[in-house]
């Protein structure tokens, strides 16, 4: 079960660990309203190296890229839950916009996003890439992203149709 760790841990934690021979795996994301669609994808993004780390957006930075209306849940909640998945290691909050100086401090061996992204829209793929690691796009899994869960609550319910 992986843990919160501070912003300010972050850094020495991922050296510790590249000393050891680990290989990180950086995803990051809102994850508001965890589903089968995030722990889909957060395994599959664990298999590619030994530890997983998941920089998860404060409520502020969500707001600033979701709306007022987001996050449905507090920043919190959505560290605890993440931190108690068996795939995840570590869950590190950020509050920029964007993970990019994150991304500077862990220095991942493997940055990891969803398809919809392109190796040019992938925010830090540049620094991965320059010390020799390596940008992946996943699938992601049908009918399964947070926007058309939380539609389907607006309009009433009922279950996804694929």
């Amino acid at each position: 079960m992986g843990r919160v760790v501070p912003r300010g841990d972050i850094g020495a934690l991922c050296r510790a660990l590249k000393a050891e021979g680990k290989r990180i795996v950086f995803t990051n994301g809102c994850f508001d309203i965890l589903h089968r669609g995030h722990t889909d994808y957060l395994g599959r993004a664990r298999a590619l190296g030994d530890r997983l780390l998941v920089g998860l957006n404060t409520d502020r930075s969500v707001r600033a890229l979701k709306g007022a209306s987001r996050p449905i849940v507090p920043e919190e909640d959505r560290a605890a839950v993440l931190a108690a998945l068996a795939a995840v290691d570590f869950v590190c909050l950020f509050d920029e916009d964007t993970p990019y100086e994150l991304i500077a401090e862990v220095r991942p061996d493997v940055l990891v996003k969803g398809a919809g992204y392109t190796r040019d829209t992938i925010v830090g793929a540049d620094l991965v890439e320059a010390a020799g690691g390596r940008v992946v796009a996943l699938e992601e899994l049908p009918g399964r992203a947070t926007r058309s869960i939380i539609e389907r609550i607006l309009q009433g319910g009922g279950r996804a149709r694929d």
